[in-house]
C-alpha cells in the first residue's frame, strides 16, 4: 500500500492524496505483522509521507503537517491494537490448552487390549485447534466382562465437559457394580438427574445424553447393547459383510426426565475377527457440498481393514473428503475387535484432530 501510495501521488496532480493508503497501511499491519513489524510500517508510511511533501517543498505547510500528524496519529493506534491482538492471542492459547488439558483427562487413553479385544479410539473436532465438545467414549474391563459406552451431551463448551464428566464417572463406577447393562443405564440417569439439579436453570429441563452402551461378557461370541437414542453401531465382518445393529426398541436419550423408561439389551453375534464400530452423529450428520449426510454403513460395507486403528484412519479421511474438509460436529469413534486366534498385538492411541490435520 505504500508503494502504491507512492505511485499515485506521483503520477496524479497536486490535488489528489495518497494519504489514505499511507495510513491504512499500519492499521492493516497491526493484526498480523510483530511489535517491531508494525511500527516499521508506520514509519515507513511516516517517511513515505514526509519524502513527498518534500520532493514537492511542501513539507511545512499546514495541509502537509496535518497529513503528517494523521499518519502519525495512526500508526500508534497501530501499535496499540497490535499490543492487544497479540495479547487476546496468548490468551486464546491458554485457553486452549487448558481446554485440550481437560478433554484428555476427561477422555485418557485407553489400553490397546482390554479383555483379550483390540481397541482404538479417536475424538475429532470439527474445527482446527478446537477441542473441547460434548462427545464421549469410553472402555473398561469388568466382572462382567469389557463394558463400554460412547455418548453425546447436548451442547458445547466447558459445560458439556463438565456433563462429560459426570456420565464418564458414572460409567465407570457403575460399570464395575451393576449386574446388567440395564443397571448401567439407570445409575447413568439418576447421576445426570442429580447433575441437573445442582445446576438449574435451563439444563435441568433440557439437558440430555444419547448413549449406546454395550457388554461384551468374557469367553463370549456375543456382544448386548443397549442404545439410548444414539446412532446405531455397525458390525463389520471378515467378508466385508456389515450389520447395522438396530435396537428392538427404540429409546429416549438419557436424562430426559420424561419418566421410567424400561431399559431392554439386546444382542448380537461377534464372531472372530469382526469389529464393533459406535460413533456419535458428527459422524453420520457430516454433510457434502450438496446436503447430503455422510452413510457410514454404506461407506464401510464391502470394506476390509486390518484392525481397529485402520478402521478409524480410513473413516476420518473419508468423512473428510465428503465433505471437503469442513463438518460442523465433533465426532468420537470407538472400534473393538475380537480377535482371530494368534492374531498378533497392536498398539492404538487417541488423536485429538482438527480440520487442519494436526494431531493432539
Amino acid at each position: 500500500m505504500i508503494v502504491g501510495g507512492l505511485l499515485f501521488d506521483f503520477l496524479t496532480p497536486p490535488a489528489f492524496t495518497a494519504v489514505p493508503l499511507f495510513a491504512a497501511a499500519p492499521l492493516i499491519a497491526a493484526p498480523f505483522f510483530s511489535l517491531a513489524g508494525t511500527i516499521r510500517v508506520g514509519a515507513a508510511a511516516l517517511v513515505a509521507v514526509a519524502v513527498l511533501r518534500l520532493y514537492s517543498g511542501t513539507l511545512f505547510r499546514v495541509v502537509p503537517s496535518i497529513e503528517l500528524l494523521t499518519v502519525l496519529t495512526v500508526s500508534v493506534l497501530a501499535v496499540f491494537i497490535n499490543a492487544v491482538v497479540r495479547r487476546s492471542n496468548e490468551q486464546l492459547a491458554s485457553a486452549r490448552v487448558i481446554a485440550e488439558t481437560a478433554m484428555r483427562a476427561v477422555l485418557p487413553t485407553p489400553s490397546d487390549r482390554i479383555g483379550g479385544l483390540h481397541v482404538a479410539a479417536r475424538y475429532e473436532a470439527a474445527q482446527a485447534d478446537e477441542f473441547v465438545g460434548g462427545d464421549l467414549f469410553s472402555v473398561t474391563d469388568t466382572p462382567y466382562g469389557v463394558r463400554l459406552v460412547v455418548g453425546d451431551v447436548r451442547g458445547k463448551g466447558l459445560d458439556a465437559v463438565e456433563a462429560v464428566a459426570v456420565v464418564i464417572g458414572a460409567f465407570r463406577e457403575a460399570a464395575e457394580q451393576e449386574r446388567s447393562l440395564e443397571g448401567v443405564a439407570q445409575r447413568l440417569e439418576r447421576a445426570l438427574a442429580r447433575e441437573s439439579s445442582r445446576r438449574g436453570g435451563l439444563d435441568a429441563f433440557e439437558g440430555f445424553v444419547t448413549a449406546a452402551l454395550a457388554e461384551i461378557p468374557p469367553g463370549a461370541t456375543r456382544v448386548r447393547i443397549l442404545n439410548r437414542g444414539h446412532p446405531e453401531p455397525l458390525l463389520l465382518h471378515t467378508d466385508g459383510g456389515l450389520d447395522v445393529l438396530r435396537p428392538s426398541l427404540p429409546a429416549l436419550p438419557l436424562g430426559m426426565d420424561l419418566g421410567v423408561w424400561p431399559d431392554r439389551a439386546d444382542e448380537w453375534e461377534l464372531p472372530a475377527g469382526s469389529t464393533l464400530l459406535l460413533y456419535t452423529d458428527g459422524l453420520s450428520e457430516a454433510r457434502n457440498g450438496e446436503g447430503v449426510f455422510y452413510d457410514p454403513a454404506e461407506r464401510l460395507r464391502g470394506r476390509i481393514f486390518p484392525g481397529p486403528e485402520e478402521l478409524l484412519s480410513a473413516l476420518t479421511d473419508d468423512v473428510r473428503l465428503h465433505t471437503d474438509g469442513v463438518t460442523t460436529d465433533d465426532m468420537a469413534l470407538l472400534a473393538i475387535v475380537r480377535p482371530t486366534e494368534g492374531q498378533p498385538e497392536r498398539r492404538t492411541t487417541v488423536k485429538i484432530v482438527g480440520l487442519g490435520g494436526g494431531t493432539g
